[in-house]
């Protein structure tokens, strides 16, 4: 049977410089060893499959539920999918039932925003609860450090920032350090390992526009154990780490790079309101529209 399909890529307004997601639209009826067949053979980091709200998730306000898979397997919640799912749900016609796009998933409900960027629509994401959060015990943090080749001295901070992939995370001297690494993805193991490192702070002579932020830190997302070495730019990474950072070793809102080692330039826009909600938001463009035969 042939299904609606669209790849879209996130976090950068150039078709090829973000992370791309695969979107199935009606992908009621498939196995989840369909499901799971797919998107191993995408190969990308993440494939999701468009279906109707669980009448619970309808009674809810939900407007579509989506199901994230992995060439490993299933997540509850990722972000890049979630911004890549709505775009392509918007695209094919879909129209909220209220002011956001709510989305059902393994997590629950997910709100997601439209904003006007003044050149653009760009769109945002309402972080997830944090479902682990706090300090890293010494073995942990013993085999992060190996596995990024460095000492445990060099970590500056470190926090479980895990919103439902299983995110633990760590903060290291600079930005230049992070973009440096070589890390050993066997010795990593089953970790999913998030990296944040600062840039130096630029003194811009007149005030910049959103499409010109200087990103305030880069950052890099290690997942082995779900068969993907590296994820290009990663939503839910950034939303623990703003839930982690921001408002306190970072400001409340800033631009996060991402992708830079891997040859994208994927930017996140990182926003922690004073309920301490965290909203990520990014760019999206489709580049492929098409059909697959499921």
């Amino acid at each position: 049977m042939n299904r609606p399909f669209r790849q879209v890529n996130v976090f950068s307004a150039q078709p090829t410089a973000g992370n791309p997601v695969a979107v199935v639209h009606g992908a009621e009826g498939l196995t989840d060893e369909q499901l799971a067949d797919f998107a191993r053979w995408t190969n990308l980091s993440e494939t999701t499959f468009l279906l109707d709200p669980t009448e619970a998730g309808r009674a809810a306000g939900a407007d579509y539920r989506v199901r994230i898979w992995t060439p490993g397997g299933e997540l509850p919640f990722a972000g890049h999918p979630t911004l890549g799912t709505a775009h392509a749900w918007l695209e094919a016609g879909g129209v909220p039932r209220g002011q956001d796009v709510v989305q059902e998933c393994g997590v629950g409900l997910v709100r997601v925003r439209r904003e006007n960027t003044g050149v653009g629509q760009r769109l945002a994401f309402a972080g997830p609860a944090l479902i682990r959060s706090g300090a890293v015990d010494d073995a942990d943090l013993a085999q992060i450090a190996r596995s990024l080749r460095l000492e445990v001295s060099d970590v500056v901070r470190s926090a479980w920032v895990d919103n439902g992939p299983g995110w633990v995370a760590v903060q290291l001297r600079d930005a230049d350090v992070v973009l440096g690494l070589e890390p050993d993805l066997v010795v990593m193991g089953d970790l999913k390992l998030g990296v944040v490192g600062e840039y130096a702070p630029v003194r811009a002579t007149a005030p910049q526009t959103a499409e010109q932020s200087v990103p305030a830190v880069e950052v890099r997302a290690f997942v082995p154990s779900i068969g993907v070495g590296e994820d290009p730019v990663t939503g839910s990474l950034n939303a623990g780490l703003g839930q982690w950072l921001a408002g306190d070793v970072l400001p409340s809102s800033y631009v996060a790079s991402q992708g830079t080692a891997m040859g994208r330039a994927g930017r996140v826009h990182v926003e922690k309101l004073p309920d301490g909600e965290v909203w990520v938001g990014g760019d999206t463009v489709t580049t492929i529209v098409g059909e697959v035969a499921l």
